[in-house]
């Protein structure tokens, strides 16, 4: 009897099952190359709990994967234009704020811009934010163009400049909400516009320009721009600052700058949500709250190249990331940047629809 009763403690607590001692998990979908080196294991080391890690390289993947539910994940990084209509479809679960200590160390102006795409910052915490902008390889754009500098968007839309970078290697974000928008500023309308008789005359912008692209795609750039098997990208700064670092340590004299064109760009925000159907958010709220520690969002900072909405983050910021305005820009860059809005379920719709005629070259 004695027996039987200690079988069956043991049984109710899990031991004989083999789950009494089961490490606790921790299931993140972020970004490619968007956390630093040693972060996960530092946060296994402090918490004990075990981080299955997963990478997107855009807000189209991931709102795919989340609008179908049972994505499998406890942390995602969406960006905060995409914020609004995965709120209204009720993807996430609030912010339990209670349990982040270092809330406080966030930007107030940084929260009080959030607020705009999530009321109240009800469900979404910052991470990170930069700007998209032109990336190139000094070298191959001036024996091209004659010039060891560019600032314009005319780089990459008009047919008569960007056809003589045709041969190094042109490549454009596969985004087509922030690419779209980016050419709506610089023909000088609205970014945000959704008229389609707009969406389509800066789809043929693109069109005109597809010949001379070798592909769209939103990470793999890093890597080619600093081996030199690029020349020019359209893309996020800090992934452009990392493909700069990565060409100085080969040492193999791949000379590689960014610059916000003057015509104007978008600025983005990237936040941390919990899914609604999350399985640990117990666990995704510690790394949050391992994310706000300043110490820890400058280390975050220092090797993404982007900037952090963490004011505690600042005395630890390495000097080359802290002063260097492609990461934080001047009031003067400030001024000339927009952020994305929500777009309407119709007009991405056909948004879709155009991006991937352009795309094929259709």
């Amino acid at each position: 009897m004695k027996h039987k009763t200690i079988k069956a403690m043991l049984i109710s607590m899990g031991v004989m099952g083999g789950t009494a001692f089961a490490q606790e998990q921790l299931n993140v979908y972020n970004w490619s190359d968007y956390i630093a080196p040693g972060a996960l294991k530092q946060f296994e080391k402090e918490t004990g709990i075990k981080v299955n890690y997963d990478v997107y390289s855009s807000n189209e993947v991931l709102e795919a994967k989340l609008m179908a539910g049972r994505s499998g994940y406890d942390l995602v990084v969406p960006s905060n234009s995409f914020l609004e209509r995965q709120i209204a479809a009720g993807i996430y679960q609030p912010i339990d704020k209670s349990k982040l200590s270092n809330y406080g160390n966030l930007d107030p102006a940084i929260l009080k811009s959030l607020a705009a795409n999530d009321p109240g910052n009800k469900y979404a915490v910052p991470y990170m934010w930069g700007t998209i902008g032109l990336g190139y390889n000094v070298d191959m754009i001036k024996k091209r163009l004659g010039v060891s500098s560019i600032n314009s968007l005319d780089v990459l839309f008009d047919p008569k400049i960007v056809s003589k970078l045709k041969d190094c290697g042109v490549t454009v974000l596969d985004s087509p909400a922030e690419v779209i928008d980016i050419v709506n500023n610089y023909r000088g309308i609205d970014p945000n516009s959704q008229s389609p008789a707009e969406l389509k005359k800066s789809a043929e912008v693109l069109r005109a320009v597809r010949p001379y692209y070798k592909y769209f795609d939103s990470s793999r750039y890093i890597s080619d721009l600093a081996n030199g098997e690029v020349c020019l990208v359209l893309g996020y700064n800090g992934d452009v600052l990392q493909a700069k670092t990565r060409a100085e340590e080969a040492g193999q004299g791949v000379k590689i700058d960014f610059v916000v064109p003057k015509e104007g760009t978008l600025a983005f925000l990237d936040t941390m949500a919990i899914p609604k159907d999350a399985q640990h958010p117990a666990a995704a709220l510690k790394f949050i709250n391992f994310i706000l520690n300043g110490k820890n969002s400058a280390t975050l900072s220092n090797y993404v190249f982007y900037a952090s909405p963490n004011t505690a983050a600042e005395p630890f910021l390495d000097p080359d990331v802290k002063n260097n305005k492609a990461i934080y820009p001047p009031e003067s860059v400030k001024d000339k940047l927009f952020v994305q809005k929500t777009n309407s379920a119709r007009f991405d719709r056909l948004l879709t629809r155009a991006w991937t005629n352009i795309k094929t070259g259709r």
